[in-house]
Order: C-alpha cells, then sequence, then structure tokens
C-alpha cells in the first residue's frame, strides 16, 4: 500500500495497456474510444487484483476530474460514470476518494447519468442499465452516509429515479431501482422529511394518475421498507395531525390522501396513526371531520380490508358519524355503506341500525342515498342485504319526497325483476322478496298521479315485461295475479280500469276533434281536454299540452288515424308498439332534445296503449288456464296450488272481460269458457258466467254454434244452480239473446209453481232466480210476482218462523251454519227490493208496503213475529238484510220520496247496531252507494252516528268513508261547474243541517240537561266537522255557521209543535257553533252566500225567531228550556233562506289522505260521578224518547239502537285486513272531547250470563275486512251479493257502544250545566258585556267562567287551531323524517 500511495503521489497516470493518453488535446471520437477501452478494462477487474488497483489509481483519480465531470459530451459522461460506479465496486469498502467534497460531486455526477435510463430505445441505454445496475449491486450510495449533504444526495437520486421510470422499462430495472433506494432507507440512520415527501409524493392521487410507474416504484419501495421507514411515517403523520404543523412538509394537505394510500400498500405503516383519526372523527371542525369520514369510507370499505375487525374502537367511532350533525358527513357514510355491504357482508348487521335512522333522516338528499346504496347491494347479491335493510326501502316508498319514492319503488321493481322473474337467486331468493309486487302495486292507491304512473310503468317494465313474447308474458301475468294479495289483485284491477277509462276519453277527444267546429263543441273539447289532463302528471302544466294535442289532432290527419287505431278495442299489441313509435317520432324534434309536450304525450301514451292484451294475448292465457284444468302447467314449480291459478285464472279473465271485452271474440276462447262452465269449482263457474256476460253480446250472431250449447247450460244454471251462478245465468241471458222473454219464461214458470215451504233449502236459488227476473223483466211477471211477493214471500215466509233458531248468545255464526229459512227469509227480501227497482212505480201501494215491511223488521230486532223462535245470529242477519234493502231503495229517486224521516233515522241506527257484523256490512253498502253518488247526502250524515262505536277499528273505517266520499263530491264540482242546479244534494258542506236533525231525534239524547248526552253530541257533530271544515276555500267555514244560525231560525218540520224537539235542535245547534267558533279563525266573515236548508226537516225560519226560555233568573237551575238562537252582528244581518239553490261556499281542494295518526289517549277515560245513582240502564227506544230516566226497562225493549254487546274474539269469522297505522287517531286528529267513545257498561252480576262470555268490558283488536269493489263496470245488481249472500265477517269484542250511564253530576258542574243550551257567544255577550268573538275564539277564556263541566266540552277545540295542522293532511306528518304512512292495505277497497 506504501508503494501505491507513492506512486499516487508520483502524479503518474498508468492507462490500460493500448490506451493512450486522454485529455482535452484529443478529438471527442478518439476520447470515446479511449475510454472504452478503459471501461473494458475497469469491468474486467476485481477486489482481489491490488496490484492492477494500485496501478490504476492514479487513473481513477484522474477520471474524478472536473474535466471530466463536467465534460459536454453525454457519450463521455457516460463512460466515465460507468468507470467510476467500477471504481467503487473495485476499491470497496475504502473509495480512492477522501474529499467529501469531491464525493458530492461524484455522486451528484451519477445521478445526472441515470436520467438516461428514460430513454429505453437509446443505443446507450444498456450502458446505463449496466451504470445502474453496478450502483445498485454495490450500494455504492451508502458511501455518503457519512457526508454532511448525503440528504440532498439521496433527495436528487430518488427524484431522478422515480422521473426516469416508464412503462419501457422491464422488471429488471425496477427490480435495481428499488434496490438502490431501499438500501439508503434500511442503512441509513434517519430518513428526512424532504426525502420521504420524495417518496410519498408518488402517492398522491394526481400524481398516480400522470405516471403510473412512479407509484408502482414507490409502493413497492414502501412495501420492502416498511419497518425502517414506519417512524418517520408516523412522525409526519403526528406533526400534521395532531400537533397542525401543516408547513413541515407540502403534502401536508394531500395527508388523508396518503393515508389510504399506506394503508392499501402495507397496514403496518400505520398501526400508530390510525388512533389519530378516531381523534379527527370527533373534529369540531365539520370539514376536517368530512375528510376523515371520507378517508375511513373508503379503508373500511376497500375489498380485502380488515380495518374494521383489527381496530373495532375506531369502527364503532365511524359508525356514530352516521348520526353526525353536518350533512354531508352524514352522506358521506351512507354513501360508503354501499361498498361495505358489497365487500363486507359481514358488517351488514352493525349497518342497519344506523341506516334505519338515517333512513328517516330530515335530508332528502340521505333517504335517497340510503335506498341507491342498499339496492346497489340487492342489485349485485341479495344475500348481502337482509330483510330489515328491504324494509326501509319498502318504507321510504311512501316517502314525502317524490325523487325518494321513485328511487324506492325502482330500486324494489329492479330487485323483483333480477330474482323473481330471471331467477337468478333461486327459489330462496325468489321467496325472500315475493313481498315486493304487492307492495308495489299498494303505492297504486296513493292519491299522486306520479305514483300511480310509476306503478304502470313498473308493472309494464319489469313486473309483466312487455317485450316478452305473448306466451311467455301470459303465463308471467297469470302467476303474477295468481300470487298477489287481495289488496295488490284490487290495486291492479283499479290501474286496467283506469288506463282503460283514459282510452276513452281519448277516443271521445277524436270524436269531438272529428266533429264540425262549433262553440259547443270547443267547450265539449274544452271539458274533455280538463278529464285528461287529472290523469297525467302536473296538471297545471299537462293542460297546455293537452290542448296542444287536441289541436295537433285537429291539423294532422296521420297523428290521428294513428291515435283512433291506438284506442281502438282491436288494436294490437304489436300496432300499440308501431303507433306509439311513429306518434312520438312525428311529434320530437331533433333541434330540441328536451321537449315538454313530447314527454307529456309519452306518459299519455303509456297509459292507453294496450301493451298487454289483445286477442292474441287472451287465448294464449285461455290456453294457459287450460293447461291448469288439465294439470299439464307448471303450477307446482311456480308456486302456485292448480287449484287456486286455475280460479286466479278466471277472476283475471273476468276482469279483462270488462276492459277489454272484443279480445275475447274467438271461437277458441268460448268453447274453453264452456268447459269451465262445467267444473265443480262453484268460483270458477261463476267466473265464467261474468265473462260470457260481458263479452257475448255478439255471440248470437258472430258464433251461433255457441249460443246452441250455452243456453241450455244457462238454463240449467237458473233453475238448480248455485244461487250466485243462477244470478249470472239471468244476466246472461238477458245480455246475450235477442229472444230473452221466451227464455226467461221457460226459466219463471216452473220456478214459480214450484215454490215449496217444505223444502228451504231448494227454495234459496229459486228465490235467487225469481229476484233478477223481477229486476230485469218486471211488465213480462207483473201479475204473478205481485201475488208471489204479497202471499208467498211476505205471508208465508217473512210472517212465519218454522224453524226454531239455535239458542246462543254469539250475535254472529259462520255463513255454513246460518239456518235454511234464513237464508230464504234474506233472498225473499232481496226478490221484494228487486221487484221495486224493476218497476220503479210509486203509484202503487207496494213501495210503502215494503218499506214498513223492511223497517217492522228493524223494530223487531229482526224476529219480525216476536214469537222468540228466532236465534241471535239470524235476527242479526235479517236485520242487516232490511237495512241493506233499505239502502237500495233509497238510490232510487221515486222510492226516496217515499221513504220518511223516521223510516230514515231508524235505518241510520243500523250503524251503532250491537253486532260488529251488522254494523260493518252496513256502513260499507252506505259507503258504495254514496261513492256511486247514488245514495242521497243525507245519508252521508249516518256517519255522525260512528263517533260512538266502542270499536276503534270501524271508527277509522268510518273516517275514511266521509274523506273518501267528501273528497268525490268535491271533485265532481270541480270537474262539472255546471250542476249549480244540483249542489244542493252535493255540497259536502250541506250534510251539516242532516247531521243535526240525525243527532236531534237520536235515541240516547233523552234529557237537554244531560252533560253526558251533549258530550256525545259534540262528538258526533265533530266526527263530521273536522273532516268538512279542514280546508276553508271561499270562506266556508263562514258559510257552514250562518246554516246553523239559520237552523237557528227555523223548527223541526217533523215536529214544528213538540217543544222538547225544537230545545234540542237549539241546543245541537249551540254545540255545533261553539265547535266552528273553537275550530275556526274566519267564521266571523260574511258568509259567500245564504245557505238553503231542507225543507222537508226544516220549517220555513220564524221572522220573529224561536221564543227563548228565561235563565237568566235561574243561573243555579238546571235549564228547562236550553236552546236560543244566537245573536250577533252576522245574524242581524242575514235572514235564512230556503229558497236559494245556486249556494256555492266554496271550491274545494282534493283532500290530502296521506297522514300520521296515533290513538287517542283520552279515549278510556271515564269521567266518575257521585251519586247514589251512579248506573242507570240507557238505551234507544222506540218513538218519542222518555225524559224519565228513573223508569225501569221493559224487559224486551223496543227497537231502537241496540246495545252493542262485547263478543268473544274467538268468534270471529271472515278474511279481515288489519287496519294500518294510517287508521289510528292522533290527539290532533281526535275529536274534542276529553272523554272516551262509547259508555261503559254496568258490571253484571256474578252469576249471570253476559253476551261476551263473561268477558271484560275492555275494547278488543278487530281487523275489519275490506269492502268487495265492482269490477270494471258490473251493475250494481250484480255486485250486491259480494257482502251480503253467505257475508262471513269477523265478530267483534269491545265495549259495548250502548251502556249504563252515570245520571249524578258533580257538585261543581251543576251550574255550568243549566248553561248548555246556550252557545258560547251569546253567554259571553249576556254576562259579560264584551265582544263575543274575541272571547268564543279563546276556549281558555270558555274554561275561565263556564265552569269545569262545560269547560270539558268545549276545552279541547282550539288546540286544533294553535297547532295549525289540518286534521286530513295531518299535522304528525311534519316530522323529523318527512315520511309518509305505511299503506294500509285494510282500506284498499276505499281507494279503488
Amino acid at each position: 500500500m506504501a508503494h501505491s500511495k507513492s506512486r499516487a503521489a508520483d502524479g503518474k497516470i498508468t492507462y490500460p495497456p493500448g490506451v493512450k493518453e486522454i485529455s482535452s488535446n484529443i478529438s471527442k471520437e478518439e476520447m470515446v474510444r479511449r475510454l472504452k477501452m478503459v471501461v473494458k478494462t475497469f469491468m474486467d477487474m476485481d477486489q482481489d487484483s491490488e496490484e492492477e488497483k494500485e496501478l490504476y489509481l492514479n487513473l481513477a483519480l484522474h477520471l474524478a476530474s472536473d474535466f471530466f465531470l463536467k465534460h459536454p459530451d453525454k457519450d463521455v459522461r457516460l463512460l466515465v460514470a460507468c468507470c467510476l460506479a467500477d471504481i467503487f465496486r473495485i476499491y470497496a469498502p475504502e473509495a480512492p476518494y477522501t474529499s467529501p467534497d469531491k464525493l458530492k460531486d461524484i455522486f451528484m455526477f451519477i445521478t445526472r447519468q441515470l436520467k438516461g435510463l428514460e430513454d429505453t430505445k437509446s443505443a446507450q441505454f444498456n450502458r446505463y442499465f449496466y451504470l445502474l445496475e453496478n450502483i445498485a449491486w454495490v450500494k455504492s450510495y451508502n458511501i455518503c452516509f457519512e457526508l454532511e449533504d448525503s440528504n440532498e444526495i439521496f433527495t436528487q437520486l430518488y427524484r431522478t429515479l422515480f422521473q426516469v421510470i416508464n412503462n419501457g422499462h422491464n422488471q429488471k430495472v425496477h427490480m435495481h431501482m428499488v434496490d438502490l433506494m431501499s438500501s439508503i432507507v434500511c442503512e441509513g440512520d434517519s430518513v428526512s422529511q424532504e426525502l420521504l415527501d420524495t417518496v410519498l409524493v408518488n402517492l398522491v392521487p394526481a400524481h398516480k394518475n400522470l405516471n403510473k410507474q412512479a407509484y408502482d416504484l414507490a409502493k413497492a419501495l414502501l412495501k420492502r421498507t416498511a419497518q425502517a421507514i414506519e417512524p418517520y411515517i408516523t412522525n409526519f403523520f403526528n406533526l400534521v395531525l395532531m400537533l397542525g404543523k401543516t408547513s413541515v412538509s407540502d403534502l401536508s394537505e394531500h395527508v388523508f390522501d396518503l393515508i389510504l394510500e399506506l394503508y392499501n400498500i402495507d397496514s403496518h405503516l400505520l398501526l400508530s396513526v390510525l388512533p389519530q383519526l378516531e381523534f379527527k372523527l370527533k373534529s369540531n371542525d365539520n370539514d376536517e371531520r368530512l375528510q376523515v369520514v371520507k378517508l375511513l369510507a373508503k379503508m373500511f370499505g376497500a375489498k380485502d380490508s380488515e380495518l374494521a375487525a383489527q381496530n373495532k374502537p375506531l369502527w364503532q367511532c365511524y359508525l356514530g358519524r352516521f348520526n353526525d350533525i353536518h350533512v354531508p358527513i352524514r352522506l358521506e357514510c351512507v354513501k360508503f355503506a354501499s361498498h361495505c355491504l358489497m365487500n363486507h357482508p359481514d358488517l351488514a348487521k352493525d349497518l342497519t341500525e344506523f341506516l334505519k335512522v338515517r333512513s328517516h333522516d330530515p335530508e332528502e338528499a340521505i333517504r335517497h342515498d340510503v335506498i341507491v346504496s342498499i339496492v346497489t347491494a340487492a342489485k349485485k347479491d341479495l344475500t348481502l342485504v337482509n330483510d330489515a335493510l328491504l324494509n326501509f326501502v319498502k318504507e321510504r316508498t311512501l316517502d314525502k319526497r317524490w325523487r325518494v319514492r321513485k328511487e324506492a319503488m325502482m330500486g324494489l321493481a329492479q330487485i323483483y325483476k333480477k330474482y323473481s322473474l330471471q331467477g337468478e337467486g333461486g327459489k330462496e331468493a325468489a321467496n325472500q322478496i315475493s313481498w315486493i309486487k304487492d307492495k308495489l302495486l299498494h303505492i297504486y292507491y296513493q292519491n299522486s298521479i306520479d305514483d300511480r304512473l310509476l306503478v304502470e310503468r313498473i308493472f309494464a317494465q319489469y313486473m309483466v315485461p312487455h317485450n316478452l313474447e305473448t306466451t311467455e308474458r301470459m303465463k308471467c301475468l297469470y302467476y303474477l295475479y295468481a300470487t298477489l294479495d287481495t289488496n295488490a289483485v284490487k290495486a291492479l284491477n283499479e290501474m286496467w280500469k283506469c288506463q282503460n277509462m283514459l282510452r276513452h276519453h281519448v277516443k271521445d277527444l277524436l270524436d269531438l276533434v272529428k266533429q264540425p267546429k262549433s262553440d259547443a263543441g270547443s267547450k265539449a273539447v274544452f271539458a274533455k281536454v280538463m278529464v285528461i289532463t287529472r290523469n297525467l302528471p302536473d296538471p297545471g302544466k299537462a293542460q297546455d299540452f293537452v290542448k296542444k294535442l287536441a289541436q295537433v289532432l285537429d291539423d294532422d290527419e296521420r297523428i290521428r288515424n294513428q291515435l283512433e287505431t291506438l284506442v281502438s278495442p282491436a288494436c294490437s299489441c304489436k300496432q300499440a308498439q308501431v303507433c306509439v313509435r311513429d306518434i312520438t317520432k312525428k311529434l320530437g324534434s331533433p333541434k330540441q332534445p328536451s321537449n315538454p309536450f313530447l314527454e307529456m304525450v309519452k306518459f299519455l301514451l303509456e297509459r292507453i296503449a294496450p301493451v298487454h292484451i289483445d286477442t292474441e294475448s287472451i287465448s294464449a292465457l285461455v290456453k294457459q288456464v287450460n293447461k291448469s284444468i288439465d294439470g299439464t302447467a307448471e303450477d307446482d314449480e311456480e308456486g302456485v296450488p292448480t287449484e287456486q291459478a286455475i280460479r286466479a285464472g278466471l277472476e283475471l279473465l273476468k276482469v279483462l272481460s270488462f276492459t277489454h271485452p272484443v279480445s275475447f271474440h274467438s271461437a277458441e276462447t268460448f268453447e274453453s269458457l264452456l268447459g269451465c262452465l262445467k267444473m265443480d269449482d262453484e268460483k270458477v263457474a261463476e267466473a265464467a258466467l261474468q265473462i260470457f256476460k260481458n263479452t257475448g253480446s255478439k255471440m248470437e250472431e258472430s258464433f251461433p254454434h255457441i249460443k246452441s250449447v250455452l243456453l241450455p247450460v244457462l238454463q240449467i244454471k237458473a233453475k238448480r244452480g248455485p244461487p250466485r251462478q243462477a244470478k249470472y245465468a239471468i244476466h246472461c241471458i238477458h245480455a246475450m239473446f235477442t229472444h230473452r222473454d221466451t227464455h226467461f219464461a221457460q226459466i219463471f214458470e216452473p220456478l214459480h209453481k214450484g215454490l215449496d215451504l217444505e223444502d228451504l233449502d231448494q227454495l234459496i236459488t229459486p228465490l235467487t232466480t225469481l229476484g233478477h227476473l223481477a229486476l230485469l223483466a218486471p211488465e213480462q211477471f207483473a201479475a204473478p210476482l205481485k201475488s208471489l211477493v204479497a202471499n208467498f214471500i211476505v205471508k208465508d215466509l217473512l210472517m212465519s218462523d218454522r224453524i226454531p233458531g239455535k239458542k246462543t248468545t254469539k250475535l254472529w255464526v259462520p255463513d255454513d251454519e246460518v239456518s235454511s229459512e234464513t237464508l230464504a227469509k234474506i233472498q225473499g227480501i232481496k226478490l221484494m227490493v228487486r221487484w221495486l227497482l224493476g218497476v220503479k212505480n210509486t203509484l202503487s201501494k207496494s213501495g210503502n208496503s215494503t218499506l214498513r215491511m223492511l223497517t217492522a223488521i228493524l223494530h223487531s230486532d229482526g224476529d219480525l213475529t216476536e214469537q222468540g223462535k228466532m236465534g241471535k245470529p239470524d235476527m242479526s242477519r235479517l236485520r242487516l238484510a232490511a237495512a241493506c234493502a233499505l239502502l237500495k231503495l233509497a238510490q232510487e229517486p221515486c222510492y226516496h220520496e217515499i221513504i220518511t224521516l223516521e223510516q230514515y233515522q231508524l235505518c241510520a241506527l243500523v250503524i251503532n247496531d250491537e253486532c260488529y257484523q251488522v254494523r260493518q256490512g252496513f256502513a260499507q253498502k252506505l259507503h258504495k252507494g254514496l261513492c256511486r253518488l247514488r245514495l242521497p247526502l243525507e245519508y252521508l250524515a249516518v256517519f255522525a252516528l260512528c263517533a260512538k262505536d266502542p270499536v276503534k277499528e270501524r271508527r277509522a273505517h268510518a273516517r275514511q268513508c266521509l274523506v273518501k266520499n267528501i273528497t268525490i263530491r268535491r271533485e265532481y264540482l270541480k270537474q262539472h261547474a255546471a250542476v249549480s242546479e244540483k249542489l244542493f244534494s252535493l255540497l259536502p258542506e250541506y250534510v251539516v243541517p242532516y247531521a243535526i236533525h240525525l243527532l236531534v231525534h237520536d235515541p240516547d239524547y233523552i234529557k237537554v240537561q244531560d252533560i253526558e248526552q251533549l258530550k256525545d253530541i259534540k262528538e258526533s257533530l265533530w266526527f263530521i266537522l273536522e273532516i268538512i271544515m279542514s280546508k276553508n276555500e271561499n270562506n266556508s267555514h263562514a258559510f257552514i255557521r250562518k246554516m246553523v244560525e239559520n237552523i237557528k231560525q227555523t223548527k223541526d218540520a217533523q215536529a214544528p209543535t213538540d217543544a222538547k224537539i225544537n230545545e234540542k235542535l237549539y241546543t245541537v245547534c249551540d254545540v255545533a257553533m261553539n265547535i266552528i267558533i273553537s275550530k275556526s279563525t274566519t267564521y266571523s266573515l260574511e258568509s259567500p252566500k245564504d245557505p238553503v236548508l231542507p225543507t222537508r226537516y226544516f220549517t220555513k225560519p220564524d221572522k220573529v225567531g224561536p221564543k227563548a226560555a228565561n235563565v237568566l233568573g235561574a243561573v243555579n237551575k238546571p235549564l228547562a228550556s236550553a236552546g236560543k238562537p244566537i245573536q250577533s252582528k252576522a245574524s242581524r244581518m242575514e235572514t235564512a233562506s230556503n229558497e236559494d239553490s245556486t249556494s256555492n261556499p266554496s271550491s274545494p281542494q282534493r283532500t290530502k289522505t296521506r297522514h300520521d295518526s296515533a290513538e287517542d289517549h283520552s279515549e278510556n277515560e271515564d269521567l266518575m260521578k257521585k251519586g247514589d245513582d251512579s248506573d242507570k240502564p240507557r238505551g234507544r227506544k222506540r218513538g218519542a224518547a222518555s225524559s224519565n230516566l228513573d223508569d225501569n226497562p221493559s224487559p224486551k225493549p223496543k227497537r231502537g239502537r241496540k246495545k252493542v254487546a262485547a263478543v268473544d274474539p274467538e268468534d270471529q269469522w271472515g278474511e279481515e285486513s288489519r287496519l294500518g297505522d294510517a287508521q289510528t287517531e292522533d290527539e290532533q286528529n281526535s275529536p274534542p272531547k276529553k272523554g272516551r267513545r262509547g259508555r261503559s257498561t254496568k258490571a253484571a252480576p256474578a252469576n249471570q250470563e253476559t253476551p261476551a262470555k263473561g268477558r271484560g268490558r275492555g275494547r278488543k283488536k278487530a281487523t275489519p275486512p275490506p269492502e268487495e269493489e265492482d269490477e270494471g263496470g258490473e251493475e250494481e245488481e250484480e255486485e250486491e251479493e259480494e257482502e251480503e249472500e253467505n257475508m262471513e265477517l269477523k265478530t267483534k269484542g269491545g265495549r259495548p257502544a250502548r251502556a249504563a250511564r252515570r245520571s249524578t253530576q258533580r257538585s261543581e258542574g251543576i251550574w255550568s250545566s243549566s248553561l248548555i243550551g246556550y252557545d258560547a257567544t251569546s253567554l259571553a255577550h249576556l254576562y259579560l258585556g264584551i265582544s263575543p268573538i274575541l272571547l268564543c275564539r279563546s276556549s281558555q277564556a270558555l274554561s275561565g267562567w263556564m265552569g269545569s263541566v262545560a269547560a270539558q266540552l268545549f276545552s279541547g277545540l282550539s288546540r286544533y287551531v294553535r297547532s295549525g295542522s289540518s286534521p286530513i293532511s295531518g299535522g304528525a306528518t311534519q316530522r323529523h323524517s318527512e315520511i309518509c304512512p305505511e299503506a294500509t292495505p285494510g282500506l284498499s277497497w276505499l281507494c279503488a
């Protein structure tokens, strides 16, 4: 070594053999040639060549001179760099260069040469690769650890390598770079922040996207050096996250992106960082929390992430952000849920509860994204979501916001199509989501036209895709219909009915457009445009578009012809698709991509185009039914019993026969239906008969061979078939055959002569047949029918009891337990009614005689002979039959005129019958007649009596009936503006006088001074007024107030000279007036019109007014005469009128029915009174009500309103749908009475058997079944059997409706009770001398001076005004979650 040092000191440079001196004096080419030889020499040398190392030491020093390091030629520099790399290899571990500055210059020089790696196609690339390989293998840069400027050298090296790496490099280049850089990290004493930034910057998304290879290089480096570099990474995040020193690095703003990337590279890099994120999740800075939430969402949701399991505290802390106060944070959490569900199904349980809360979030966007997250996961794999999550989507189908409802409905539809129709998840998945089809169709009950249109679109695209081949499409529809629940079936039927109706409206518009132009024609077109508009979304805008469409139809004959083809009954599905495509193409414009007019036309075409049903489809459907009959169908594979499939198929065909009758006109279809008539299943045969009736109008001329076979079958059915089949057989003959008189005669004669009371079982079908013959051909059989009714029906059948009834305490039994004699009597009553409806003649005494007969049945509780032979269930059946018969006759104007007020009132009391099924059946018939606008308006007042029904579901049902009927009448008035002459019979506000009059004659209203009775009156009035007064358009509140004032100027026309009755009338008016005053703030305004009072119920107004009793001197005494007309400014200016027929106070809008409610908490409270006579019997008596309450009731009271008995729940029958949350009553929607509906019964002695078999008087749960609606346009007479014949209804347990009452009042209530006959306005004026209007607006002022009892009567009313919520729309809907209540399938028939 001493020799070598002396050699170096000499400064003489020894070159390899053949290499001359390398200096600046030679050319570049020569220098390159000589350097290559030097490179070759050094390349061949190894570390053991001591002599050569000593020999070429000066050469090594010479090559590190500035001449070479700064040479302008890159080839020279490259060769020198290669030489230097070999020198470091040869002389390792000690380099021949000892100067720190020189070492820095050399390594910076080598780093610069590495930039040549960038061009992989360069001729020198291999030499650059040799340079990289050499320094990486030798770890030459480790020499720099001792240098002060090592960080600068390493940083420059890292930057250079990250810059030059590209996709042209092979794996070896990548590997050597990683080796080179990792040695620096792993073997160095520290990693500077600058060097760390050089690595981490490549992980930032912006850089990552620019240079993917640099990202991969950094990723590989971090994986290789994870253990060594982790402390420096932790320190960096500590400074930024915990200490907030963002200046330490330019990457501080990307800290959360870096954490995500580092976690994805190697989670061990963040072992000490993750706890810091838990701290950041609780930061007060919203933006900071949001960034952390976004970061953790990606970390937890990553496919292979185990972070949730590894760091449970952080996971729980993250879940808490689902409830963050900041909306964007909650939104981010919800969006994360779908990834988490898809990648980590095991976390679904943790997410469920938080998603449940967020599904009720007040923010629409969050509720929307909850649905998106769940549906996205479910569409990927149904097993990823549990039933609870799907239920959240189900709930959102009733959300308050259309966007949320739409997303939920579409999501469920897509899930249903994938797993049910396409069967991707197998039978198990199909069963799991089998409820979706029912739920989607239930939404058709909603009032929003947008909801309905979406259901129609979903049905056509997802449930029964219209683009399927005909046979497959009908098979899909067949099994769908067979598996739908009852309410979904009704919704589907209603959907077809609405589409068919709209199709007819468009056809009418086309007919009007083609007519010559005239003023009348223009008005007719406008009226039809308005009707069509109401069937489209956003009617306000749609009106202009439909007008434009009408103009287009008038101008463009081609479009008109295509639309005529589309609405033609004979249009096929394929034709419909062509017509829709051509019309939209013609109306569209490429220059106007967004065309609202075209969108509206598409909506209209979607609704009217027959995309499912045509002649070919009906034929395919019939074949499918035949397969089930023959046993060759796939019923078992579809999970449908064959019998159920056949029934459903015939029911489906029956419905389609209403909407598409022309499509049934084929011999094959009719022959298949003939085969169904011969089946043993009665339901199948009934459906087939109805289909024949609806579709066979042209059978006689088009299919004579079918007629010749069908007629004998119909005659046999009419004579000896089941009653319902006999009924349909008669109607088939009437609808299908021209010589019907002959056929009727052939049926009538043998049946008339063969009537035999000895064989009651065989009497029911003949009576049914004869009844329908009497309805359809009354003149043909006028004489024999009159004799039949007078002698056989009345005298022999109804007026005699042959078979003693079973002794039982039950009020109702199943249909199969009803005696044949009772069934025969019911058919006899129906025969009488049908005969009267057929003749429609009021000149004869038959109508009056029949009405007297029916009321006699009601008076006698159903036991007309009063011999005590009949059982209670039979009596209940007959009461219901008689009451429904009265309703049927009341729908005919000629008979309504002869129904007396006493008969009307007695009929009304049936809605409070002691038997639950009688109340239910009567209410359904009443509602149906009112909905069709056939029953007069006074029958709507009958529902006021339901306020005292002890069963919550019955009250809820009555309320829904009122809402529905009032809405129908208001809509009708809006659509028919020219019916002012009928206003008195249509305007809902006019029900108030009828309700007042009915309550005046309530048999339970005996004593004017009785607080309990007045509370019942107030509750009944509020039951109706609450709904009517929910809106105050055109000052209808003042109109109602004026109407009540006018009544107080009249007398009761039923008993004008009866002082007690008139006293009651004025008292009920006072109660009504106080309700109006407490509820309304505009009642004192001028009434828009002078109301008209029904002269049948009230006398003409008394100019002087009824004389008031002198009560001012008897303050502390019970009132002898409590009624007094209101004297106010308004009443002094206005007088009652019974002549004006144009009074229309309002143009009511459609009432909203989507609302939340809860059970009235005050419902079961009892107002207890002290006294000796604490429990006195109280019931309704026939005739004038007695005021003597101390008289003992007779052993068998006359027929009035019977006590409602508590019934054993085990004795309940019938298929009923349970009323949902939408029908319960909350405190805002409950009547103002702070008491309870109904009255409690007197406790029965221990040894006495009660009708409820000893059960308590508590109110039992009940689930009334929905009323059956008619299918399509079936005649009312054909449907009346749906609820009356063989009706099997559920019994109810509950508190009796008519029970004993307390007669002794509280001592402190005596004074206040003496004032009840007067309204609060008059009393305030008389006693205090202050403004009556100001005082009566405050129930608090009332309670301050009227006493506790009177305060109880009226105190609850004003809270409705203060709450500011409509009793119909429901203030309870303004909640945190802004949701709509769950649809109520039990009330589906109300919405059909």
